[in-house]
C-alpha cells in the first residue's frame, strides 16, 4: 500500500494535518480544479458536510470515491 502524505490545511482558523495516500490527493485537486475550488476549501466543505463519527482523512476518503462512483454512473 502507498505510504501517506501528511499535508497542512486551515478550517475555520485553525489549522490541521490530513493524511492520504497519493492517488487520494491527486483525486482531491483534479476534483477541486473541476470545482473551481482550492483543496482547502474543499476539504473545509466536506468538514463542514461530514458528522462527526470518524476521521477527516477517512471522510475525504469517502468523498473522492462517492464523487468517482457518481460520475462513473453517470457515463453509462
Amino acid at each position: 500500500m502507498p505510504a501517506e502524505i501528511k499535508r497542512s490545511v486551515s478550517i475555520a482558523g485553525h489549522r490541521t494535518s490530513i493524511s492520504l495516500e497519493r492517488p487520494f490527493w491527486e483525486a482531491l485537486k483534479e476534483i477541486a480544479c473541476s470545482e473551481d475550488l482550492s483543496v482547502n476549501e474543499l476539504v473545509r466543505r466536506i468538514d463542514e458536510g461530514r458528522d462527526n463519527e470518524g476521521n477527516l482523512s477517512g471522510a475525504v476518503r469517502v468523498y473522492v470515491l462517492a464523487h468517482f462512483k457518481n460520475k462513473a454512473s453517470c457515463a453509462v
